[in-house]
């Protein structure tokens, strides 16, 4: 029985398949997704749990490289957007694109969607997975 790390085993699962590069996205409680995409719902009621706790959590065991959310959530959620880039230092590149992008096209194109209970419009973000600090590199330019 695992007892460390993430225990959702299908979070987990999705997580261990991801390779450089690879997007996953954590979203709020009204994202429409396609149903080509895999959504993990662990969603229980109103802002429980908060796309914030899912990415603390995630965060913990996963790499980032470069963070992507909608403009919706600046004009809409600027404390939300805060929130998020207080997760990531400087290097964490970071991209804004327009809602239905986000929406109906990088939706279609993650490997996995972690659908939670949050209530706070348009609080997504999409995490481009990185190779993180335990990689070795002989040289660096």
């Amino acid at each position: 029985m695992t007892e460390t790390g993430i225990l959702n085993r299908e979070i987990a699962a999705e997580i261990s398949k991801m390779g450089h590069t690879d997007r996953m996205m954590i979203v709020d409680a009204g994202l429409a997704v396609p149903n080509s995409t895999k959504v993990i719902d662990i969603s229980l009621s109103k802002n429980v749990p908060t796309v914030i706790e899912v990415l603390e959590e995630v965060l913990k065991h996963f790499s980032v490289e470069k963070i992507i959310y909608s403009k919706a959530t600046k004009d809409v959620s600027p404390s939300r957007e805060k929130e998020f880039l207080n997760h990531f230092d400087k290097n964490v590149e970071v991209e804004v694109v327009e809602h239905p992008i986000l929406r109906d096209e990088i939706t279609r194109d993650v490997k996995f969607v972690i659908r939670s209970g949050d209530f706070t419009a348009n609080s997504n973000i999409v995490l481009v997975s990185a190779g993180g600090p335990r990689w070795y590199c002989e040289r660096e330019d």
